[in-house]
């Protein structure tokens, strides 16, 4: 107790020299720097709400995140997100499935050592599937599961439980996973109507067969111990998850067939060309779950 005490002490005695000594650039920026000051204040002594005055900074900057002290004692980041779903829905999927999808495109780019001819793991791809997902994923998502969740509103029986994790998984997956599949085709791309179906045909049930594993769990799961407001992160938090865990190892398989086709085969004798300057070849497909966002 006494070094917390302590601890708290010399954050109050440097926001009392920060904000006393007000001459030149100081003065300036008084306000700003003051009010900053006061905020980290105020959680140091433990008289912000919901903190524990251990970690000053971070809990103010926290609070400042999840709409400011008056949303301090709230549940923090989820609680905010939950409100802003409430709030404004489809904006906030848009934004997470925009934000997500970019994300997991470079994650599993740098997991994957896949850069780049310029050695970036920030490729191509990586705004175009930032795109998709605000664009196209989320609306998609949006009203299929809006369309859902209507159809069994207050139907809490075993029966409707089972039936709606068939619809889930008959209707909606083959809608969500054929939009996914074309639009992945277009960013590898496809330009015509041939390469876009062959992507298709080649990798539907393969990535049918992901979604009829995963989403019975989750959505069993979401019924029993989530409200219905929060089914959007804990869905895109599990899509995330495993769409990364696959982006990553397709990535890793192509890196690999290409290496090998430039430097040769087992036996050392080279294949021929040359990957100097040359365009990349993309996956067909890339085998990933459509998020349900």
């Amino acid at each position: 107790m006494s070094s917390l005490k302590i601890e708290r002490d010399v954050h109050k005695t440097v926001v009392d020299n920060v904000v006393g000594n007000g001459n030149g650039v100081g003065a300036m920026t008084k306000g700003l720097v003051g009010s900053t000051a006061a905020a980290v204040t105020e959680a140091a002594t433990g008289n912000l709400p919901g903190t524990s005055g251990k970690h000053p900074i971070s809990e103010v900057v926290g609070t400042a995140i999840t709409g400011g002290r008056q949303n301090a004692g709230t549940k923090g980041y989820l609680a905010a997100y939950i409100k802003q779903l409430e709030d404004n829905p489809l904006r906030t999927k848009m934004l997470t499935a925009g934000t997500l999808a970019g994300a997991q495109e470079l994650i599993a780019s740098w997991l994957a050592k896949d850069r780049n001819k310029h050695g970036n793991y920030f490729t191509s791809r990586v705004p175009k599937m930032a795109t998709y997902g605000a664009l196209v994923s989320a609306p998609l998502g949006h009203f299929l599961i809006w369309a859902l969740q209507k159809t069994f509103k207050n139907r809490t029986s075993l029966r409707s439980k089972i039936l709606q994790i068939l619809v889930s998984n008959l209707i909606i997956a083959p809608i969500q996973n054929s939009v996914y599949l074309v639009a992945m085709a277009l960013i590898a791309g496809a330009r015509t109507f041939h390469q876009v179906r062959a992507t298709v045909r080649v990798g539907f049930w393969k990535v049918m067969r992901v979604s009829w594993i995963t989403s019975p769990i989750c959505l069993a799961f979401a019924q029993k111990f989530l409200p219905e407001s929060t089914w959007v992160p804990f869905f895109n938090l599990v899509s995330f998850i495993i769409g990364t865990y696959i982006n990553t190892v397709t990535k890793k398989k192509r890196l690999a067939a290409l290496r090998k086709k430039h430097f040769g085969d087992s036996s050392g004798r080279p294949a021929g060309g040359s990957m100097a300057g040359g365009p990349r070849p993309e996956d067909y497909p890339p085998l990933g779950p459509n998020p349900p966002y």
